[in-house]
């Protein structure tokens, strides 16, 4: 693995738009791209109901009509990162890592392995074994997936990451072919543990868990902090988005 060293930002929210928070990552991305922004960092959050379709994705592995997620209020969404088709909602751990990999000097395969590791760790803090499955990305307990990864790479700043399903509702995934795999089951932290887990302990788990596998420190901050970092555009962009 690489042996990134220093420190991020960490920005957490409760609840933000997926598009919202995409904007944002593309605006982080353009910052450290043209050097008007040097710390990586860490965005952790959850996301309203919402499907994304990555860079292999196909609405073949969307298995409910339009008319049936617009009564539901979920939107479709197609992003850059690697990967077919996913669900975001509440109860899940989002985690957008937007890092300079050179810095790292991280190759692409390297920093997705550690992201799987995170959760991993993560939920081996709550006595659930899982690994990998070499043939498919992600986190696995036995035959059923509890973690997803997809990221996009822009002149070697990454961005999107990671999806780790805590107290997530399991329903929708059975409208999709999740990752464009038939037959994948997902599961969950409660699911596993027959209880609803605090996710603000698995929020201090993950950080924990990124500050030993990246060498890195984190610094909390705010999505306003963020948006002032970036600038005027971007506090005008931040003002629309809160």
């Amino acid at each position: 693995m690489g042996a990134t060293t220093g420190r991020w930002l960490c920005a957490e929210a409760p609840s933000m738009d997926y598009r919202k928070a995409l904007e944002l990552q593309r605006a982080l991305v353009d910052a450290k791209t043209t050097a008007r922004l040097s710390q990586d960092v860490l965005m952790l959050l959850e996301h309203p109901p919402v499907f994304t379709l990555g860079r292999q994705g196909s609405r073949e592995h969307l298995l409910v009509a339009e008319a049936f997620l617009e009564s539901r209020r979920i939107r479709v969404v197609h992003a850059e990162r690697g990967g077919d088709i996913t669900y975001h909602g509440p109860g899940q751990l989002v985690g957008y890592p937007v890092v300079d990999l050179r810095k790292g000097r991280w190759k692409v395969v390297d920093f997705v392995g550690a992201l799987e590791e995170v959760m991993i760790r993560t939920v081996a803090d709550w006595g659930i074994r899982a690994g990998r499955d070499p043939m498919n990305r992600g986190v696995w307990v036995g035959t059923s997936k509890i973690g997803s990864v997809g990221i996009a790479v822009h002149r070697a700043v990454s961005f999107h990451g990671f999806a780790l399903n805590v107290n997530t509702s399991l329903a929708p995934f059975s409208w999709i072919h999740p990752c464009g795999l038939q037959g994948v089951h997902m599961t969950s932290m409660q699911r596993l543990l027959g209880k609803e887990i605090p996710i603000e302990d698995v929020r201090c788990a993950i950080a924990l868990h990124i500050q030993e596998i990246f060498g890195v420190e984190m610094e909390q901050v705010s999505l306003e902090d963020i948006y002032l970092l970036l600038g005027t555009e971007a506090q005008a962009l931040g003002r629309e988005m809160m």
